[in-house]
């Protein structure tokens, strides 16, 4: 299967990046394993499906990497390779690190409004463990302001039409682990897929319950999977529950078309 992609990566904001931070650099790579480990200008880098397969619809993958690091091939473009051959127009977004979950959150709004300004009829989003923490704060927190217009792709809406969630972390920062406050789930909650295992305890265990329970609370749509062994940070790897998630998350992506 041939995907084709653009390079350069796109740069998300045209202008300064709101929030302040370091000035606009190249991302800093570690050259051992690959991993993005500094991002001051956020960017996303796109793969095209086959024209004959197109859905014209965009998926934006959030690597994760506990806000410090970005997983950028295992948890990035390999997904996207994969969504492109299911005909996805998909986008790996390069979101600001170390330290900067607001800014992250600002980055995928305005990742969220690209794609949609490129003609997306839907746009969804695809987040692993801090990734995921990220998509599920832009299922959630939607209607916020959270920095001022760039240009006519800002008019458009930030609320993704749907969210996959794969071994989220930090969606148990409330008080005994209970759900992040910051995440405000309610009845206009986007549809979600959440896949975690129950040997995941650091990250993911408690996070897939919690997102459970609010969406259940609120009558919003959620799809979970949830197996008994895995552990976290496979990606689409290995023969358990790497191999498991995609064939679910296929077939709900399907439905929610």
């Amino acid at each position: 299967m041939q995907i084709q992609y653009q390079t350069p990566p796109i740069e998300i904001w045209p202008h300064e990046v709101p929030g302040g931070g370091k000035p606009k650099s190249p991302a800093e790579i570690n050259p051992e394993n690959g991993h993005i480990i500094q991002v001051s200008n956020p960017t996303m880098e796109r793969f095209l499906p086959k024209a004959e397969k197109d859905l014209h619809q965009s998926i934006i993958v959030c690597p994760g990497g506990a806000y410090q690091k970005l997983a950028y091939r295992h948890e990035g473009a390999d997904i996207a390779q994969w969504l492109a051959g299911l005909g996805y127009t998909a986008y790996v977004l390069a979101y600001r690190i170390p330290d900067q979950r607001e800014g992250a959150l600002q980055d995928i709004f305005r990742a969220i409004r690209l794609a949609r300004s490129m003609g997306a009829e839907k746009v969804g989003i695809l987040g692993f463990s801090a990734g995921g923490h990220l998509c599920c704060g832009a299922a959630t927190r939607w209607r916020e302001t959270l920095y001022p217009a760039t240009d006519t792709a800002d008019t458009l809406s930030p609320r993704p039409d749907f969210a996959l969630l794969i071994y989220p972390a930090y969606l148990d920062e409330g008080p005994g682990r209970t759900l992040s406050p910051e995440l405000a789930v309610s009845p206009h909650t986007p549809p979600l897929f959440v896949f975690g295992t129950q040997d995941d305890k650091k990250y993911s265990s408690t996070s897939c319950i919690n997102i459970l329970k609010a969406m259940q609370e609120h009558d919003a749509p959620i799809e979970m999977h949830y197996l008994p062994h895995g552990g976290h940070g496979y990606g689409m790897q290995g023969d358990g529950a790497g191999k498991i998630w995609p064939v679910l998350a296929e077939r709900w992506l399907e439905e929610t078309r």
